[in-house]
């Protein structure tokens, strides 16, 4: 764990402060986020592609499952990957609040910065999702959107008690449950074509839980009113993967969970105490969210962010935090991670090689001055897993280039 020094002015003399408050950086913060990023940009390994050439592997079968997202109820690893983006978001919370009070910032301050930076996310995300449309594609279920939409509420949060903080989890997601189960079923006349699914899809929810299916809920309603407000190649009828807007209300929930992990990291107890209540705070909310599951109160998924998703989902963050925390800055077990700290220190840059259009320059680099079989050295089973490879690692040399240089992305 790093100790950095920090001079703050007087936000109307412009005098240094002294003496300035040390903030420290939690290394394992970094790792984890590396291993996030890690897994989006492994994307371009496309383990479904040698799943399907070798389909009586097991093991490819396991891996392409992993990364991948499930259709509807549960998880793959690959799920994962937004809620720890999103958790992580809350864990360093306290420590920029800290970071921008010991340089001389005001309250105002810090809500003039944050609603900016709401913004620039909210538009990333837009434009990202633009790159290969013809027009801007206003869409706001992006990683970057609903982070974005929901960051200035997180900050303000941040600014109250930790009770206070408990009472605007549980009105969120009590609040959006509600949403959801008094929004009507389906009726006899539905026209399931306009909503991009079947009656009868395999993967629809029976009884209560159908409150929760896909494309028929709540927030699709809202969307189908919502972005046709904005320019479109066409009306907007359903989004394929049932993702919606309204999906950042729970996901300032997960947000809300990574503060309170972040709060305990920042605190004065000790480093076991820590790693206590980060296990027992993820097994409850893992035991709470598949109790709401079993039960048909509230299903498990991700795509539409449940109320039982959040818990469960943040407790596996809670769970994947403990474990780094322990390793990284408990243990002192640190070389083993460097390549994971490298992507992590410089996440926004990860984000933009593996969603921004830059992993094709490189593929495409790769193909003119290698040939266009070079991926096929160890046989076209593995082709995928030779280009993409050498591209992640072209990608990861970019980032340590800009690791060693000091050169961040920062928003």
């Amino acid at each position: 764990m790093g100790t950095e020094i920090l001079a703050a002015k007087n936000e109307v003399s412009g005098e240094v402060v002294n003496p300035p408050m040390p903030v420290r950086r939690i290394a394992s913060v970094d790792v984890y986020r590396g291993f996030v990023m890690l897994l989006m940009m492994g994307e371009v390994l496309a383990f479904s592609t040698v799943a399907h050439k070798i389909p009586d592997s097991t093991f490819w079968n396991i891996l392409s499952f992993n990364q991948s997202h499930v259709p509807w109820t549960w998880l793959a690893l690959h799920d994962m990957i937004q809620p720890s983006f999103t958790f992580l978001v809350g864990v360093v919370l306290p420590f920029s609040i800290e970071s921008r009070k010991n340089k001389g910032a005001t309250k105002w301050n810090l809500l003039q910065h944050t609603i900016k930076r709401s913004i620039i996310l909210i538009l990333l995300g837009i434009f990202l999702r633009s790159l290969h449309a013809k027009q801007t594609y206003f869409t706001f279920e992006d990683t970057l959107t609903q982070i974005g939409l929901g960051y200035t509420f997180l900050v303000i949060l941040g600014f109250y008690t930790q009770r206070v903080q408990v009472i605007a989890l549980a009105v969120i997601l009590i609040g959006y449950w509600l949403l959801f189960a008094l929004y009507p079923l389906p009726g006899p006349g539905f026209d399931y074509t306009s909503a991009g699914v079947t009656a009868n899809w395999e993967h629809n929810l029976h009884g209560f839980a159908a409150h929760w299916n896909k494309n028929t809920n709540a927030a699709w309603a809202f969307d189908r009113w919502f972005l046709n407000l904005f320019p479109r190649e066409s009306v907007f009828l359903n989004n394929g993967g049932g993702y919606s807007t309204l999906s950042f209300i729970p996901t300032l929930g997960t947000m809300i969970l990574g503060l309170f992990a972040g709060n305990t990291l920042n605190s004065t107890i000790t480093a076991q105490k820590k790693i206590g209540f980060f296990i027992i705070a993820g097994v409850s909310l893992i035991a709470t969210g598949v109790l709401l599951h079993i039960t048909g109160i509230n299903p498990i998924v991700k795509r539409i962010w449940t109320p039982a998703w959040t818990l469960f989902s943040g407790g596996i963050c809670f769970l994947f935090l403990a474990f780094f925390y322990q390793i990284i800055d408990v243990s002192g077990k640190k070389n083993w991670s460097f390549f994971l700290m490298v992507i992590g220190a410089n996440s926004i840059a990860a984000y933009f090689m593996a969603d921004g259009g830059v992993r094709a320059y490189i593929s495409q680099a790769l193909t003119t001055h290698l040939g266009k079989n070079y991926s096929e050295i160890f046989g076209v089973e593995y082709n995928t897993l030779v280009a993409g490879g050498l591209a992640l690692l072209l990608e990861w040399l970019i980032l340590y280039w800009m690791y060693k240089r000091k050169i961040f992305i920062k928003i």
